[in-house]
């Protein structure tokens, strides 16, 4: 039997491994909500674990911190605040001033935790006169969907690129439109993600301006390229949009996002030509991904993959001269089989209807992505939450990160959710 402050340390390591495992999965492609909710479980049951262990199971943790401790920050300030413990949560205010690279841990505990658990300190965040508090305050308001109230249109003022961000996002995720004069104001911000989350924001609330600037976030490679084609392709129009995608796959440097934006568009008058590139291995996999979001189609399911896999490596390699230091952003995709769906699109395209925009096999509306929302992977919900956010122009955005049983609390008040 494992001595007790051995077992303590597992649920401490298994517990900042699986919260990082979560911010991961939150964003892939292979992730559905039943997967995030037994991931969410597991995480439960780890912090479970150190919460019976008290400030020992705290110790532990605080003892592990370092300047790349994300995990480890999450945990430890969940069970601070759990606690109401002030000493300890000062001790890691002041480990995060000096290693700020854990302030995602910091930010994924806030989104984790009960907003009730969380709203008295929220205030006093506000209150500070450092911006790191702010920025993490309007962060908590934005995760939980719940009004900053004045604080957010200070924020929209602040002198801090990192704060002005955050409040553009916190902005654009409660839809507040009486905001878009002042949010506007930083469309063309010298600081990217000042300059993205104000034209994502904008755009969610129908400002048809922020459209060219989000153009430019994703037909360029980075953290904001897939954030930028959701709102795009749910607020463009269509022909504009049509006009743009032809370009983007004409081009073999952005064909990959092209495809996905084909996805997205939801015209089954494309599924033979991404059919057709489901041959050439660099795009295969998104192919067949942007195929099942048309169709609804799931190749694991349907036995529409590969036998025997290609040799093909997208990912970085041991050589230390290469530049590519990227992961493979399909790593996870079923490798789809060229000859299996042309087979099953002879048998069901005739379900489809050209010109007319699909999600996973039914035409797009409020009510086919609220379905997407239950019961889709992780990138489709993302694009699905776009989608009911055109439908619904005053209801806040729907939270896809946000911790499962949460989000299944939310879609069980629509009436969509069902097992």
């Amino acid at each position: 039997m494992l001595p007790i402050s051995s077992m303590i340390e597992q649920h401490a390591e298994e517990a900042c491994f699986l919260i990082l495992l979560h911010d991961h999965a939150v964003r892939a492609p292979h992730y559905d909500l039943d997967d995030l909710s037994k991931l969410d479980e597991r995480i439960d049951a780890h912090l479970d674990g150190l919460r019976i262990a008290g400030s020992t199971g705290l110790e532990i943790l605080l003892a592990q911190l370092g300047p790349h401790a994300v995990g480890e920050t999450f945990a430890s300030v969940l069970l601070a605040f759990e606690a109401a413990d002030v000493k300890m949560l000062s001790r890691l205010s002041d480990h995060l001033r000096s290693a700020s690279e854990t302030e995602r841990g910091y930010l994924m505990a806030l989104g984790w935790l009960d907003w009730e658990r969380i709203s008295p300190w929220i205030e006093r965040m506000f209150a500070s006169p450092e911006p790191l508090f702010h920025r993490l305050g309007l962060a908590a308001c934005g995760m939980h969907r719940h009004d900053p109230g004045p604080a957010l249109l200070t924020g929209l003022s602040d002198a801090a690129p990192n704060v002005l961000a955050r409040a553009a996002r916190t902005a654009g995720e409660l839809r507040r439109r009486d905001l878009l004069p002042a949010i506007r104001t930083h469309r063309q911000h010298e600081d990217a993600a000042t300059r993205f989350w104000a034209n994502w924001a904008t755009a969610q609330m129908g400002d048809a301006q922020a459209l060219e600037p989000l153009r430019q976030f994703a037909g360029q490679p980075g953290q904001f390229q897939y954030r930028a084609l959701c709102v795009l392709l749910a607020w463009q129009e269509r022909e504009p949009s049509i006009a743009w995608i032809r370009q983007l796959v004409q081009d073999p440097r952005d064909r990959r996002i092209g495809i996905q934006a084909l996805g997205l568009l939801g015209d089954p008058v494309c599924v033979p030509w991404l059919i057709q590139q489901m041959s050439d291995l660099p795009y295969a996999r998104v192919a067949g991904e942007a195929f099942s979001l048309i169709t609804g189609a799931d190749l694991a399911l349907l036995d529409l993959e590969l036998q025997d896999l290609p040799d093909f490596d997208a990912g970085p390699n041991d050589d230390p001269q290469d530049t590519n230091v990227a992961m493979d952003p399909d790593e996870n995709l079923p490798w789809p089989d060229p000859q299996l769906i042309t087979a099953w699109w002879q048998a069901h395209g005739g379900d489809f209807q050209a010109g007319v925009g699909y999600v996973l096999g039914q035409m797009q509306s409020e009510a086919s992505f609220r379905q997407a929302l239950a019961h889709g992977q992780q990138r489709q919900r993302i694009a699905a939450a776009c989608g009911v956010a055109r439908f619904r122009p005053n209801e806040v955005l729907f939270p896809t990160s946000a911790p499962a049983w949460r989000q299944q609390q939310l879609l069980g008040r629509t009436g969509v959710f069902g097992r």
